[in-house]
């Protein structure tokens, strides 16, 4: 049997993580013999979160302030972790999309048990870059309210935007302009 295996598509907003990871999916599927369950933090938990901000802050978009990080942050992506630990166990591949800056940051993902997955698991990590100006273009250019609080606090926002370390299970793709044989070689570093 094959060990799990965990794909994370990653990075700051508005880079095109989602976008890169659905387009990728059918071509992993297809290398791997294997689909994958795919998870979104957005669809996961958009529904669930815009109420309860809606209550703490007024705003059922916010999904970038102090208050959003302090009380509902970690809860959204634990639930993440537990349908991917279920999923992983069930012996399914498990595409993952969001973020997950803190954990990546602490190389959680490559000490899988530390994250309550199958100590076996392969992970590996598609941080998709672009500069911070064309991210915040396209973010207006999609116009998501839940975006609202990140582009009238866009400096301290911009804090928050993290280096990913070095690790070989991480491989970074510029998304400024697409670039076929770079993705090819994205989607071959997650099989391997």
């Amino acid at each position: 049997m094959n060990p799990p295996r965990l794909i994370l598509f990653a990075g700051h907003a508005g880079t095109g993580k989602t976008t890169l990871a659905k387009q990728a999916l059918p071509q992993l599927a297809a290398h791997s013999g294997r689909d994958f369950f795919f998870l979104d933090k957005d669809t996961a938990y958009g529904a669930f979160s815009s109420p309860i901000m809606g209550l703490l802050t007024g705003d059922p978009a916010d999904r970038d302030s102090p208050t959003y990080l302090q009380h509902l942050r970690n809860g959204e992506y634990a639930g993440l972790l537990d349908i991917t630990r279920e999923n992983l166990a069930l012996g399914l591949q498990v595409m993952l999309v969001g973020p997950f800056t803190r954990e990546i940051m602490a190389g959680k993902f490559f000490r899988p048990q530390e994250l309550g997955l199958p100590a076996n698991t392969i992970c590996r990590i598609a941080w998709i870059d672009l500069p911070s100006d064309e991210a915040r273009r396209r973010i207006e250019r999609r116009a998501d309210p839940r975006d609202a609080w990140k582009l009238a606090h866009w400096d301290s926002y911009l804090q928050r935007r993290i280096e990913p370390p070095e690790h070989p299970g991480i491989l970074r793709f510029d998304n400024s302009a697409f670039d076929p044989a770079a993705f090819d070689k994205l989607v071959a570093h997650l099989l391997d």
